[in-house]
């Protein structure tokens, strides 16, 4: 199963409708919390995730809406006697806030916390993780990174052209273990001629930032981007002055990169509904939208 289930949407201050930030990604056997805001113990109830599903935590910046929810994960994960380790990634030029927050509950047992500070854009650490992940730093108040989750590439045989070569049983495992098969007669068959690229698939997360290279790097073909938006372009100047995106801002972006489903979300507070997001997204994005709403479960799209 991949989907992301939406934990909290809002910004600086909550609403009625809306907790603060978190998202939990669910990819096959691993569980990746991004940006634990307050009150996402209590959302991961209601949304029926488990402390033991959780096998990483991906924080973009220290500002309390996207890491005051922090000790108490961590509790959770003491109190359910969580056997596996649990990597933690974050931007390193605030280590000592990550080392407040996580001593804030004391600890009964070590839950396995595999810190990873990241001090600048490139791959991090996913021990045991079957995919690549790379931090690109935005542009905010603080130090930030949004985080972008890759698929290695494989390949999709294809019986038709095995057929025809008249390749069969254990022959096919030999074919794409080395690329190559010797064929009675002296013919030799490539896995490029009985194979097609299945392109694995993207997951970009980006929170908190202006417009810059980085928001565009992490977009890039993403199958699913989950991206801030903040305000609507009526507020353009205020996104700018405190370091956030508009609807329209991060529509075009998605567009431009061929993203294949946007979702919007980090609502302020000043909009108590949502249709003015859409109406402004729609303009420019023409894939699949989501206006992210709180405990909504959306499906990585299958791949292309």
């Amino acid at each position: 199963m991949r989907e992301l289930v939406v934990l909290g949407t809002a910004s600086q201050v909550p609403t009625r409708q809306r907790n603060h930030n978190g998202y939990f990604l669910r990819w096959d056997g691993e569980g990746l919390l991004f940006d634990p805001g307050e009150g996402t113990q209590r959302q991961m109830l209601y949304a029926g995730v488990s402390a033991a599903s959780i096998t990483g935590i991906g924080i973009t910046h220290f500002h309390g809406d996207h890491c005051l929810g922090l000790p108490g994960v961590l509790g959770r994960l003491n109190l359910d006697r969580v056997a596996h380790p649990v990597d933690v990634w974050f931007p390193a030029d605030d280590h000592d806030y990550f080392e407040k927050l996580s001593e804030i509950v004391p600890r009964q047992r070590d839950p396995g916390l595999r810190p990873h500070p990241i001090p600048a854009d490139g791959p991090v650490p996913v021990p045991d993780m079957p995919f690549r992940l790379e931090a690109v730093a935005l542009s905010h108040r603080v130090a930030t990174f949004g985080y972008r989750l890759a698929e290695p590439d494989g390949r999709r045989m294809l019986p038709e052209r095995l057929a025809a070569f008249g390749i069969s049983g254990p022959d096919i495992g030999e074919l794409q273990r080395t690329g190559a098969l010797a064929l009675p007669g002296g013919r030799t068959v490539t896995l490029d001629e009985v194979s097609t690229l299945r392109r694995g698939q993207r997951f970009a997360f980006v929170m908190d930032t202006r417009m810059c290279s980085g928001v565009e790097e992490l977009a890039q073909d993403a199958d699913m981007l989950v991206i801030e938006s903040t305000f609507l372009d009526d507020d353009v100047s205020l996104a700018h002055e405190f370091g956030h995106l508009t609807a329209a801002e991060a529509a075009q972006v998605a567009e431009a990169a061929g993203v294949r489903t946007l979702v919007l979300t980090h609502f302020s507070q000043r909009y108590p509904d949502l249709d003015g997001h859409r109406t402004e997204a729609s303009k420019y994005f023409h894939g699949e939208l989501v206006v992210a709403e709180d405990l909504m479960r959306v499906p990585v799209p299958t791949r292309r």
